[in-house]
């Protein structure tokens, strides 16, 4: 199969960057996406998110023909879902996008048609859409290809790494593994893993579940040197010189659509078996509310010795440097919580990526900087770098902004 056409189902952060890479690579791309906003600004050539590079290529192949966005799935000879999947209450996870992006192609799915699943789904979910394709259309089991492949790219290099990173690609059965390696093999020069379905979906879920659980070992450990009066940045760095020990960076939480929510896919399926995987996200997500309490600390003790209340600068509101996805952000969490307490007038959040909030009024942030009694540091981005140290004001370092001790 020469994969001439292929509809990726979701046009978002993982699901429009792919589908260009692969229009890049001689594939006729259909984009879907319910959005009509997405849609739109898409076949204009637009970009509807901060990814370097991503918006030139988008415009080259508009241009060409080889990428074209639709609101409705389009006959194809291969389909990607690439769709979010969040959770419930009780942070159970929630696959209904999934199963809906799944029965919008049922009805055009032909024989010898490849099926893929790249959203972040609990063990078993590519069963489960099997099950619903074949009670669907019974006549073409046995005759399709399905699997589950997830995508494993870093915000702000995803042109890089959809090319050069590794994949596990794990089918129903191993001829549809084969497929869909034949599939990616056209624009990924990285290794491409076989496995099953199942170990492929686990496979995500413990890359996120291991990378929480090291933040917070490095969350656990700031809260400690802050206690301790220690800084706890040189003692990382210092710790790190040991052969074997390499120490993450701690913040104000861990955020982002993948380390954030994977976890809960096991705990929610394993509760017994996950207790340190669900005590790493009771830790990082502890640590947003510490830093909110941080930073009203410091307020009460600046109108305590002032007589004023003071100005307060958020440095950041998404999940991590130099992106503007603020999807499940501590940054966020904090800005909310503080501004809850704080006046508007006394109030200045800074998020250099993002034009515009539909919460906060956002301020530059050299302005914010400047004016600030007490700036509180949430996320790292390069702009900051710029920033000189001010010793005459409270500055809450809680990203490594400075490498400044934490303070209580």
């Amino acid at each position: 199969m020469l994969f001439m056409r292929a509809s990726f189902i979701g046009l978002g952060y993982i699901g429009l960057p792919t589908a260009i890479i692969a229009a890049r690579h001689g594939i006729r791309i259909a984009g879907i996406d319910v959005n009509p906003e997405i849609v739109k600004a898409t076949n204009e050539g637009h970009l509807h998110i901060v990814e370097p590079e991503m918006e030139a290529m988008l415009k080259d192949v508009v241009a060409d023909g080889s990428l074209k966005a639709y609101s409705q799935p389009q006959v194809a000879d291969a389909y990607f879902i690439v769709v979010p999947t969040p959770f419930k209450e009780n942070h159970q996870p929630d696959i209904s996008f999934v199963e809906a992006a799944t029965r919008s192609v049922v009805p055009i799915l032909k024989e010898g048609d490849l099926f893929v699943i790249e959203s972040t789904s609990p063990v078993g979910t590519t069963e489960k859409m099997r099950d619903i394709i074949f009670s669907l259309r019974p006549e073409l089991e046995g005759k399709i290809f399905m699997a589950y492949c997830p995508e494993r790219v870093l915000p702000g290099n995803v042109a890089y790494e959809l090319i050069n990173n590794d994949r596990v690609i794990g089918g129903i059965n191993p001829e549809s593994t084969e497929k869909a390696k034949e599939f990616y093999s056209k624009f990924v020069k990285g290794a491409l893993h076989s496995t099953d379905c199942r170990t492929a979906e686990m496979c995500k879920l413990t890359e996120n579940a291991s990378r929480d659980v090291q933040i917070a070992f490095a969350n656990e450990l700031s809260l400690v040197c802050a206690k301790a009066g220690i800084n706890v940045w040189k003692l990382i760095e210092l710790a790190n010189k040991h052969p074997r020990v390499k120490i993450l960076q701690p913040g104000c939480g861990v955020g982002g659509h993948c380390i954030a929510v994977d976890p809960y896919f096991i705990t929610a399926a394993f509760p017994d078996d996950s207790k340190l995987i669900a005590q790493a996200r009771k830790t990082n997500d502890f640590k947003a509310e510490w830093c909110t309490g941080q930073i009203l600390a410091q307020m009460m003790r600046f109108e305590k010795q002032n007589g004023r209340k003071p100005m307060v600068a958020l440095m950041g509101l998404a999940f991590k440097p130099n992106i503007d996805d603020l999807r499940e952000s501590p940054a966020m969490e904090i800005a909310a919580s503080v501004s809850e307490v704080v006046e508007p007038k006394n109030l200045m959040i800074v998020e250099p990526n993002i034009k515009q909030h539909p919460r906060f009024e956002l301020t530059g942030y050299k302005a914010a900087y400047d004016k600030a009694d007490i700036v509180a540091f949430l996320v790292n981005h390069r702009e900051f770098a710029s920033l000189d140290y001010r010793k005459d004001v409270t500055v809450l370092d809680f990203c490594g902004t400075f490498k400044l001790p934490y303070t209580i």
